[in-house]
């Protein structure tokens, strides 16, 4: 089966690329630019193709003979939609490697489509949400009758510019969790308490991650939070930024944000190699029990390469009913103790 890596000429495009053409693997390698696809192509050895995602036209021409899109171009929020329906009208599984819930939602409002259409539709194959979607798989397993679950991760290995962006939008957007199975908005850094995420005890505050949206699909536990730690100061300014946040999500502001995140430069491969992330999670039933996971893996970005290329190789090679999944829900809780890097999942 042909396949395509859309975005490759971004930062994790391009690892991923790099460590496919390392393991024999020979995608397609696809972004809105020919110039700035091609020398990475003719360096891999691989084809390439350009195209945008603005005309339906366009896409299909681009998604020509591919059977598996892992698409890596954000902000997804903007790019994910046109990509899916792409893959819907082209038979083509569709991965990717957002963390963003609008399109975590998006992705799986599209299960019947599908189903119908026999191809497998998984977002968040990448650190954002493998780590933390199996841990909360893995308690819900520990308590069945869970109705609360917190999840966080302590990593601190810096943004690429993609995940600047995407975090300048959420900015904008405020908190979000889960209440009672429903998706509600919260002020930025909305509950503070103190976490051993498996490496000390810290300050940690809410944040409007993934798993607001995925774990619920993996779990059908109703009220979900997702934490990361934070300074005082950073709790602080977090709270601070709730009150103009009309002025940060103004298009003006917006562009000059992302010029600006754009400059970043993601964790080179000596700073991933020596910082790893901690996961750790919490569910409660109603009667007061907890179970606590934690579990160690690969830096975030390490991990989005090998992870996404693990989900890759198994839809490739094995037969799926088609339907849209989170990764726990394809390959279990134990998915990502398979990763190098990773640990085992302990519950107590």
């Amino acid at each position: 089966m042909q396949w395509m890596i859309y975005g490759a000429n971004g930062y994790t495009g391009e690892l991923i690329a790099r460590e496919a053409k390392a393991r024999g693997l020979a995608p397609v390698l696809a972004g809105r630019s020919a110039a700035k696809v091609r020398p990475l192509a003719a360096e891999l050895g691989v084809e390439h193709r350009a195209f945008t995602l603005d005309e339906a036209r366009q896409v299909d021409e681009g998604l020509r003979g591919v059977g598996l899109v892992l698409h890596c171009a954000g902000p997804f929020s903007q790019t994910s939609a046109p990509m899916i329906e792409g893959c819907l009208r082209a038979k083509a599984h569709y991965l990717d490697i957002t963390g963003e819930i609008s399109v975590f939602e998006h992705a799986h409002a599209q299960n019947d489509r599908a189903r119908v259409a026999g191809v497998v539709i998984c977002p968040g194959v990448g650190f954002d949400v493998i780590p933390t979607d199996c841990v909360a798989a893995a308690l819900k397993r520990a308590l069945p009758d869970a109705t609360h679950l917190s999840l966080g991760f302590d990593s601190r290995s810096g943004f690429s510019p993609g995940t600047a962006k995407t975090s300048v939008e959420g900015l904008a957007q405020g908190g979000r969790v889960r209440r009672n199975g429903r998706i509600v908005e919260v002020p930025l850094a909305y509950e503070t308490r103190r976490i051993d995420f498996g490496d000390g005890e810290k300050l940690a505050m809410t944040i409007p991650w993934g798993d607001v949206a995925t774990a619920f699909y993996s779990t059908g536990i109703p009220n979900i939070e997702v934490f990361i730690p934070g300074s005082p100061r950073l709790v602080k300014n977090a709270k601070r930024a709730n009150h103009i946040r009309w002025l940060l999500g103004l298009k003006p502001v917006q562009a000059l944000l992302k010029a600006q995140a754009g400059k970043v430069q993601g964790p080179d491969a000596a700073a991933r190699e020596r910082l790893p992330t901690f996961v750790w999670g919490e569910a409660r039933n109603a009667r007061g029990e907890k179970r606590t996971a934690r579990l160690q893996t690969a830096n975030g970005y390490s991990l989005t390469v090998t992870g996404a290329l693990a989900v890759v190789q198994a839809l490739l090679t094995r037969q799926d009913q088609g339907g849209a999944f989170t990764p726990s829900g394809l390959f279990g809780p134990e998915f990502v103790e398979t990763l190098p890097g990773s640990g085992k999942i302990v519950i107590r």
